[in-house]
């Protein structure tokens, strides 16, 4: 079994407890190796709280832990191995913390201490941890979501490009604030606006017959429909130079077609 090390102490701890680095991974050293284990590496965390969160992250903050947890992404890990489960956690919200980043690995807890112990193991507090568990995943997501939409609402009232799927006669380039003409497809654009003013009496598959005929496809190289039609058309504003997002209008940092 393939299992990593991980030590812990705060200055506090170090002189109630008695569990020095040194003497944790001694243990941790001796107990795998009477266990049969391979012990790929200790990490460690002097010096830092087991009850220590980043609060805006929601992550634990420390260096060691993370630079662990970025190790059993990478390898095929059965178990972390510590003295005791507190080396790990010692606030309810950290341990749910690392329960959900364990379990999401398929890594265990193994503690020397409690030789009986295991996050997989069912007991009334699991109804806790997962439910705990789940709403903070949930708040991250809307979090993260409401992150997003600041970011996007912003970029739409400055006017430049604020995400989705991109209109057909431009294009969108990494790192820039606007999107930019794609030439062929804004030609398309200028002939199909062209040919509803000069014949504004034909029908929407009309004007798509027409573009066919002329030669012009759609962004996916394939004959248009009236569907098609219809949401260039529609986008009238936008191909002027009006950014429209949602609710938002604004004047757009993108080039007018038409």
């Amino acid at each position: 079994m393939n299992v990593i090390g991980y030590v812990r102490v705060s200055t506090q701890g170090q002189a109630k407890d008695g569990y020095s680095l040194a003497y944790q991974q001694d243990e941790i050293r001796s107990y795998c190796e009477v266990q049969g284990w391979n012990l790929i590496h200790i990490f460690t965390d002097e010096g830092i709280s087991g009850a220590k969160v980043d609060e805006d992250a929601l992550e634990v903050d420390r260096i060691g832990f993370q630079t662990m947890l970025t190790a059993i992404a990478a390898q095929d890990v059965d178990a972390v191995v510590v003295l005791n489960t507190s080396r790990l956690w010692r606030s309810d919200i950290v341990k749910v913390l690392v329960h959900r980043e364990f379990k999401k690995q398929g890594v265990n807890v193994k503690s020397i201490e409690q030789p009986t112990y295991s996050i997989n193991k069912k007991d009334p507090s699991d109804f806790l941890i997962n439910g705990l568990m789940e709403l903070l995943d949930a708040y991250q997501r809307l979090e993260i979501s409401m992150k997003l939409s600041r970011g996007r609402n912003k970029k739409a009232q400055q006017g430049g490009y604020a995400g989705g799927r991109v209109a057909f006669g431009y294009k969108a380039s990494k790192g820039q604030k606007a999107i930019t003409i794609k030439h062929n497809e804004a030609v398309a654009v200028q002939h199909l606006f062209e040919l509803k003013e000069s014949h504004s009496d034909w029908s929407l598959s009309l004007l798509a017959y027409q573009m066919n005929k002329d030669g012009f496809t759609t962004q996916q190289g394939k004959l248009f429909t009236k569907v098609q039609v219809k949401r260039i058309l529609d986008r009238k504003s936008f191909y002027q130079g009006l950014y429209l997002y949602g609710d938002i209008q604004a004047d757009g940092l993108h080039q007018a077609i038409i």
